[in-house]
């Protein structure tokens, strides 16, 4: 028997210690409800729970970003509403004023009406805004230029490939062959520039010239929602031009918690212009007559823009579901890597109590065996 080095006073100490560190871990699981709660208890755990981590926190705020988009759209679709009542009251009147029954004093008196119903179509589509942004203005439009200040880019779908055009504007209202009122479709050579240089021309492209609003409206044959609408100065119509279509300048909604996934929504101007009822009045029975159609015509192009808009808030809709599933996914494997089974844990904290208060036990009787000792010196 030894009595300077109590071998298993040592041993018994060192299995106290182990087992009290593994209450302690135990404890700390259970209180913070947390598998991992340091680095060192799973160093390759911790780094991907920390990316799925940002990767959920992303998720949400691009959820509540689609939330965002499909609240302009909604604010943006409810003024396009009121536009669209407004014309078809505009419709209703310019009906009126054509038939053979009016006096010049009663189609003056339905035209104040009109012109009336067009400030008003012009306020809204000014002052719609979202969070201080104007909205029907082209703010959020596609931008398109011209290389003259006798004409300009109003419109272009966003289904017309960017780059740089050419087209001869007064060949276009030359063909055309009118002096008021829209004109039939006529053909159009529109050639479009390749990177190399060369030009093609695009096939199939017919316009429709509105003499009373000074608009070209540019579509292709069998080519879906392919438009592009250009004003021309009523003085001097311009020659052959160049025109260039960015295809930027729609409002981009971050949808995704990564770099690249954004949406880009297109609101398209809203004027008197590219409506094409700048002009518009019903002095005669011959302008209530062109203004039947351009009245007509001004409608289908809201109803063109908020079947766009419609179509944008859907997806993000869509868009804001499948978000939903995903953060749950990943919050479930999150889940898995960072949390604690409270069961399984609760039973390891019992047996490591339990094995502490056997350490203590047995610590206290190996430094009583020393004791002993003295015995055999009596």
């Amino acid at each position: 028997m030894r009595i300077n080095y109590n071998a298993s006073a040592v041993i018994s100490n060192k299995a106290l210690n182990d087992n009290d560190s593994a209450l302690s871990r135990s404890l700390q699981r259970l209180s913070s409800g947390l598998k991992i709660n340091e680095a060192k208890d799973n160093p390759a755990g911790l780094a991907i729970a920390h990316r799925m981590d940002a990767q959920i926190k992303g998720l949400k705020v691009g959820n509540s970003n689609s939330n965002d988009g499909i609240s302009v759209i909604e604010t943006a679709d409810g003024a396009l509403g009121e536009i669209s009542s407004l014309m078809q009251r505009m419709s209703e009147l310019t009906v009126q004023a054509a038939t053979g029954t009016n006096t010049a004093d009663d189609r003056a008196a339905i035209d104040q009406e009109i012109q009336q119903l067009k400030q008003e179509v012009a306020r809204i589509a000014k002052d719609t805004t979202f969070n201080g942004q104007r909205l029907l203005d082209g703010t959020f439009d596609l931008k398109g230029y011209m290389d003259n200040n006798l004409s300009k880019v109003e419109y272009y779908s966003s289904e017309v490939p960017a780059g740089k055009y050419e087209l001869d504007i007064s060949k276009i209202v030359g063909d055309a062959g009118i002096t008021t009122g829209s004109a039939t479709e006529v053909p159009v050579e529109l050639l479009f520039r390749k990177e190399d240089g060369t030009q093609e021309t695009v096939d199939g492209v017919n316009a429709k010239v509105d003499m009373d609003n000074h608009l070209i409206t540019i579509q292709k044959e069998h080519g879906g929602e392919y438009e592009i609408r250009i004003s021309f100065d009523e003085d001097t119509v311009p020659g052959r031009t160049e025109m260039d279509i960015t295809g930027i300048g729609a409002m981009k909604l971050q949808i995704g918690a990564n770099e690249g996934q954004e949406l880009e929504v297109q609101i398209p101007r809203v004027s008197l212009k590219t409506m094409g009822i700048e002009n518009t009045n019903v002095l005669t029975q011959e302008d209530a007559n062109h203004a039947i159609e351009s009245t007509k015509e001004g409608l289908n192009y809201i109803n063109k823009v908020r079947a766009k808009l419609g179509a944008y808030q859907n997806r993000l809709e869509h868009n804001a579901d499948s978000l939903d599933v995903s953060e749950e996914n990943l919050t479930g494997a999150y889940s898995r890597i960072m949390d604690v089974d409270m069961a399984e844990e609760m039973t390891s904290y019992t047996t490591n109590q339990v094995l502490v208060q056997a350490g203590v036990s047995m610590l206290a009787q190996s430094n009583e065996r020393p004791q002993s000792v003295l015995q055999l010196l009596q």
